[in-house]
């Protein structure tokens, strides 16, 4: 006991860090030139002009433009400026280290507990979240985790004080985990190794299906007695909240797009979708997008293509779908590694500002917040990047200066400290 006690403690104290002291409202006009500008909407201006006043975009052009410069004129000939990466689908904020169980938030009690907000848990001050911002990943979708209705998530931008000036949108969707008509046999019980049929698969469709009828039907009356968990789910019926549905297999998905929208829920979008290709036609016919697993991942199954995962995006967006990517299945830290992630979607043929657009401008759009984020456009939030060379590639996403709603934001880290107290050693023993 003493000695998980002192782990947890000294996890506790590395936790108890601060963040960066989040940056003051944007005070003057800003003007970058010269820079390659990826509108983050497959479109691209080399030898750019972007300005930007109280947080917002003024100008989005050619820097061979005859037009006034607005305030301090930052000359970035030669980089690349970016729209701020957005990370859906994580509980980043919700967990800070997952061997110390006083740092994870991420789950509650219950399987359907649709009216549990993550947003009120969220950790500004949190380690992760400041991990993100050195390779451009300034905004994310704060999503709770466990049962079989998570959760309400919120979207926050990652320089903050604390949750209520994080956010970006409040309460915009509900995440749902359809259940497997599969799973692994439990050895430890005697049974065979590998996959097979999940007997319960039936009853636990029908006990949605009933929660998700119920709902509807709360929704359209006037009760006596108020039920949190069905007024949480109001929202996905008037099209004011998204479902987000959690499915892999061709069958999971044809059965949950199929049976949420006789339910009457309005905007649905699909988290996961390994075999979605199959089911392309019902996917286009009901508007569903795709937030697609990360690229860096091995085939689910052995008679998978060895490079499936590579090209699944790319599969998906050349069958007319709106493509975003998430990591939801890998650690909260891997998050940061999203420009990256599309970045292998450029080696499967895949156009570079198309991978681009499915971490910034499609991520926006799944997401519901394109009308300020995802893309450098006029009249949109100055939330953006520069950086010394292609931000989708390893080598060149090293950043000089990152805005979030025209605000200078700080792009030290816990990780950018130790780098560098560790190159001053191996500097001085030359």
């Amino acid at each position: 006991m003493k000695k998980i006690f002192a782990v947890v403690v000294i996890a506790l104290g590395f936790y108890s860090h601060a963040q960066q002291t989040p940056a003051q409202p944007q005070s003057e006009p800003i003007s970058i030139e010269g820079a390659t500008a990826h509108l983050g909407n497959g479109e691209i201006i080399e030898n750019s002009l972007i300005m930007f006043a109280e947080g917002k975009l003024k100008f989005v052009g050619s820097a061979n433009t005859k037009i006034a410069r607005l305030g301090k004129t930052i000359n970035a000939e030669g980089k690349h400026v970016y729209p701020g990466i957005i990370a859906p689908a994580k509980s980043l904020g919700l967990v800070e280290i997952d061997a110390v169980r006083p740092t994870r938030d991420q789950d509650e009690i219950g399987e359907m507990i649709p009216h549990v907000r993550s947003i009120i848990a969220y950790n500004a001050e949190s380690q992760v979240v400041e991990s993100m911002r050195p390779n451009g990943v300034l905004i994310g979708q704060v999503t709770p985790q466990g049962g079989t209705i998570s959760g309400t998530s919120s979207i926050v931008q990652f320089d903050a004080w604390n949750w209520e000036d994080a956010a970006v949108k409040t309460d915009d969707g509900v995440h749902l985990n359809w259940p497997s008509s599969y799973r692994r046999g439990r050895w430890w019980m005697g049974e065979p190794r590998g996959y097979r049929p999940d007997k319960d698969y039936d009853k636990n469709v029908t006990q949605l299906k009933e929660f998700l009828a119920n709902a509807a039907a709360y929704n359209k009356g006037k009760s006596v007695e108020e039920n949190p968990a069905f007024a949480a789910m109001n929202g996905l019926f008037t099209g004011d909240k998204k479902l987000y549905v959690y499915a892999h297999g061709e069958k999971e998905i044809i059965d949950a797009i199929t049976n949420v929208k006789a339910a009457g829920i309005a905007s649905v979008v699909l988290v996961g979708g390994y075999y979605a290709p199959a089911t392309t036609d019902l996917l286009k016919k009901h508007d569903v997008p795709v937030l697609v697993r990360h690229t860096h991942n091995l085939p689910l199954f052995e008679d998978d293509d060895y490079d499936y995962p590579y090209k699944l995006p790319k599969i998906l967006a050349d069958a007319g779908l709106l493509v975003g990517m998430q990591n939801a299945d890998a650690a909260n830290f891997q998050t940061r590694n999203l420009p990256f992630y599309a970045g292998q979607i450029v080696a499967q043929g895949m156009d570079k500002e198309k991978a681009l657009a499915i971490i910034t401008g499609n991520n926006a759009k799944i997401l519901g917040i394109d009308n300020a984020y995802g893309t450098l456009e006029v009249g949109k939030s100055a939330t953006l990047f520069i950086a010394e060379g292609d931000a989708l590639d390893m080598q060149g996403n090293v950043l000089d200066k990152a805005f979030i709603d025209g605000r200078d934001i700080s792009l030290e880290s816990h990780q950018t400290k130790l780098w560098k107290r560790y190159m001053g050693k191996y500097e001085a023993g030359k």
